[in-house]
């Protein structure tokens, strides 16, 4: 433990250095935008594990959700190389085959693809925490930055507009199912983000009608619904 605290600082070469100067530099996206004038990137990410402390980050897919429409032109996936493969459970569970993990594209390269793809927009998934805590440790461990991006947790927005689903409804499965969103390779990163998507969909067409009409009223929505079910 005390290791990773100390590690030094990652070494980027110019290139990458430009790279990421030029995504720091970028503006913020305007949060208040009507949702047909914005850009929002779904996320979702494949790892070794769960363990939010000692399992690394595998893959990242993403999907862009472009004024109120999912563009599949504008979609990111990529593997970030091992040295050394995850177990043979782990495998099984996403597909990533031990060859290709070893293969992968060096982390930060990987990580600075992703951001040139994202730049600012806001991010979605699933139980953010734990997306969000993967890909901020990668971020920290490859660029040495420390990766603050505005976030939106579907796991509290959906439950917030569907309350007579809420106690029945937890994982992003009961909610596909639900809604009849297909899952063409559960555990995949892009077609999770993909799955992600159409439920955002769904959550900002049912969430106009309360005039949560922006990103951030459906942040206003998930801060609701986190307080009254004491999960702030």
């Amino acid at each position: 433990m005390l290791q990773r605290w100390f590690a030094t600082s990652p070494q980027l070469d110019a290139a990458q250095s430009a790279q990421l100067a030029l995504w720091q530099a970028l503006p913020e996206a305007d949060r208040s935008a009507a949702y047909d004038q914005t850009r929002y990137v779904v996320v979702d990410v494949e790892t070794t594990g769960l363990n939010l402390m000692t399992d690394t980050l595998i893959s990242i897919g993403a999907v862009g959700v472009v004024n109120s429409r999912i563009v599949m032109a504008d979609s990111f996936s990529v593997v970030l190389q091992q040295r050394e493969s995850s177990g043979r459970n782990n495998i099984l569970l996403h597909g990533i085959s031990g060859s290709a993990q070893r293969a992968g594209e060096q982390p930060a390269d990987a990580l600075l693809a992703f951001l040139a793809f994202i730049g600012k927009d806001p991010l979605v998934a699933f139980h953010v925490t734990f997306d969000e805590t993967m890909i901020r440790r990668a971020m920290r461990q490859y660029l040495g930055v420390s990766f603050k991006h505005p976030w939106l947790d579907l796991a509290y927005v959906i439950p917030s507009l569907f309350t007579g689903l809420m106690h029945t409804h937890r994982v992003l499965d009961d909610w596909t199912a639900h809604f009849d969103i297909a899952n063409f390779a559960r555990h995949n990163a892009t077609a999770d983000a993909l799955a992600t998507a159409q439920l955002l969909l769904i959550a900002m067409a049912e969430a106009r009608k309360s005039d949560a009409a922006n990103f951030d009223g459906l942040r206003s929505l998930e801060r609701s619904y986190r307080y009254a079910s004491g999960k702030t």
